[in-house]
């Protein structure tokens, strides 16, 4: 177990407006740090207030990018109670990225401690109106400074929290998505499977592309062939094609393995639906849109949860889904999946954890 230690900050900000959080926009008052120095392991464990980070000019990860972070959420119930959704998934899968990237990895009941710990520190910080949460993001760095590629020795581990209202503009409404075929996200072999900041440096260009369009986010082919799906920028991604859900494998390590994913398709098999996580390809998707079978795609991640899409454009064939409207399904997924996370439902999976 940490011993942490707390600075309490001597000047605490003005909570913002519950009714315009925004996403990411505004942060608590203190961040939890623990540095990791090689021969002796992580160390010094402590909350602090929130502010700038001291960094000499020659660190490297401003050089060569060893970096990794998480993305979770605290739930404020009507009861008052704070519920955190899988902590130990965001754990394991940033230790699996951290060994990818050659960092070390942290223990589970370590990070899911830091993470109560801030959490439980920053209660004040937590909204409460519908559809709100307390957004955090753990992360790790190389601190190291020197020029030439190898291992850090050095490393910090900080976990910073923001009150978020919808990820997307749109709420829980369709969104528009631009087909990629030129740029490619990840390939197997490489770090595709990883939440490190290079995979979505990456994407910036397709996104803005996609935006200078008028669409909200990419859809990203196979690296490869450019012809199987994968993701959908910052979500996983579901299809429902003539009555059956498909969702991209995680076998070749070119997607991120969500926590939101692997709850969806645990909800779908438990109300009885079929589920092929299996390479399929955009001319499958264009050709049950063409015989009317390609019933509903939606999007899942942490940040927006479940995004339904409504339109995609590939090539230039537009393929409009549901007439622009949340499918029935998407929408019965969105209401359990919250319903649970903000302890609305019974948690018989038990995927929650209360902060106390």
């Amino acid at each position: 177990m940490l011993d942490i230690k707390v600075t309490p900050n001597p000047n605490p900000k003005t909570k913002p407006d519950q009714n315009n959080l925004g996403f990411g926009r505004h942060f608590t008052d203190h961040m939890f740090v623990m540095d990791y120095t090689e021969g002796q392991g992580w160390h010094d464990a402590r909350i602090v207030p929130f502010g700038p980070i001291a960094m000499d000019p020659a660190t490297m990860v401003l050089h060569y990018a060893q970096e990794t972070f998480e993305g979770l959420k605290a739930y404020r119930t009507k009861e008052g109670k704070v519920l955190l959704f899988r902590p130990e998934m965001n754990a394991k899968r940033m230790n699996a990225s951290n060994t990818r990237l050659c960092m070390p990895e942290i223990p589970v009941e370590d990070f899911v401690q830091a993470v109560k710990t801030l959490v439980n520190y920053e209660d004040s910080w937590i909204p409460s109106l519908p559809e709100t949460s307390l957004y955090l993001r753990p992360f790790v760095f190389a601190t190291e400074a020197g020029v030439g590629v190898h291992p850090a020795n050095s490393y910090k581990f900080m976990i910073i929290a923001t009150p978020v209202g919808a990820y997307y503009p749109e709420g829980v409404n369709p969104v528009k998505i631009y087909v990629e075929d030129e740029y490619v996200r990840a390939v197997p072999g490489g770090t595709g499977f990883t939440k490190c900041g290079g995979n979505y440096a990456a994407s910036i260009r397709s996104q803005k592309n996609a935006a200078d369009k008028g669409y909200t986010q990419v859809l990203w082919l196979d690296g490869r062939e450019r012809k199987y799906i994968e993701e959908v920028g910052t979500m996983n991604v579901f299809f429902k094609m003539n009555g059956e859900i498909y969702t991209a494998p995680l076998d070749e390590g070119s997607i991120l393995g969500g926590v939101t994913r692997d709850s969806i398709i645990r909800l779908l098999k438990e109300w009885g639906y079929t589920v092929q996580e299996r390479k399929y390809s955009i001319d499958e998707v264009c050709q049950a849109s063409d015989n009317g079978k390609l019933e509903e795609v939606f999007g899942t991640g942490t940040a927006a949860v479940i995004s339904p899409v409504g339109e995609l454009n590939y090539k230039g064939k537009i393929m409009q889904i549901n007439n622009f409207k949340t499918g029935e399904l998407t929408q019965r997924l969105y209401d359990a999946l919250t319903a649970i996370q903000w302890g609305n439902a019974p948690d018989t999976f038990g995927w929650t954890v209360e902060v106390k």
